[in-house]
């Protein structure tokens, strides 16, 4: 029975994990695309345990609470086609998180966090082309040890850059369920670009796209998430 514990240096929210760094880490479990649902917030600094559920299910508890569940998917999304990287360093300029951050600690998109610590991700809008759009340089603290990010963070490059595409008024939402498909790892210190586009909207739930792209426009990796506003915001938002 594997084991999994997520530190606090990869939270969200300040009391949970980043929902894309889970993600991928339940992910990681599997040879294959996983879709990975959070039922609970991803609680930090504590021993989780992944189990197997009925066929190539995973099953994340916390003793016997269920906090996650993760099923084999394919991703099936129809992308769009990405800004230059100057491009996505000009509308980062505009990201809504420098007037107003819920989460300002967020290992992706936390404005909080200094280079070499959070991932700094700031995700701003280009209105013509319906979608946001950021620069992401890994720095090496997301090393594997062969000068190539690890999986699990280029699941959390993919993360929040979809809730500002989903959230253009800044409503309250939460990552329901997440889907990620890597082509390839990208490379400590290559300049690449991140993007985030609305799918669907349904209620309290929204569904959005997310891509990242190399240096050349090579598409790296994609994901597809649900997020889902609360009915009860979480203290402190």
């Amino acid at each position: 029975m594997a084991t999994l514990s997520i530190a606090r240096r990869f939270c969200g929210p300040a009391q949970s994990a980043n929902g894309g760094y889970f993600s991928g880490c339940v992910a990681a479990q599997a040879a294959h695309t996983m879709t990975v649902r959070l039922i609970r917030p991803p609680p930090l600094d504590t021993p989780l345990t992944l189990r197997e559920g009925d066929g190539d299910e995973l099953v994340v508890m916390r003793a016997e609470e269920r906090i996650a569940e993760a099923r084999p998917a394919t991703l099936a999304l129809a992308l769009r086609k990405p800004p230059a990287y100057f491009e996505a360093v000009e509308a980062s300029r505009r990201y809504a998180g420098f007037a107003h951050h819920r989460f300002p600690t967020c290992f992706v998109c936390g404005t909080n966090r200094p280079r070499g610590d959070g991932m700094r991700i700031f995700a701003g809008p280009l209105p013509e082309r319906d979608l946001v759009a950021a620069p992401w340089v890994p720095d090496s603290s997301l090393d594997r040890g062969d000068g190539k990010v690890r999986p699990e963070f280029m699941s959390a490059a993919l993360d929040c850059p979809g809730f500002y595409a989903a959230s253009l008024d800044d409503r309250m939402m939460l990552l329901g369920e997440f889907t990620v498909h890597i082509n390839r790892l990208v490379r400590i210190g290559e300049r690449c670009t991140v993007t985030g586009w609305r799918i669907a909207a349904d209620g309290r739930k929204h569904t959005a796209g997310t891509a990242v792209f190399g240096e050349g426009g090579e598409l790296c990796g994609s994901a597809q998430a649900l997020w889902i506003e609360p009915k009860t915001p979480p203290a402190g938002t």
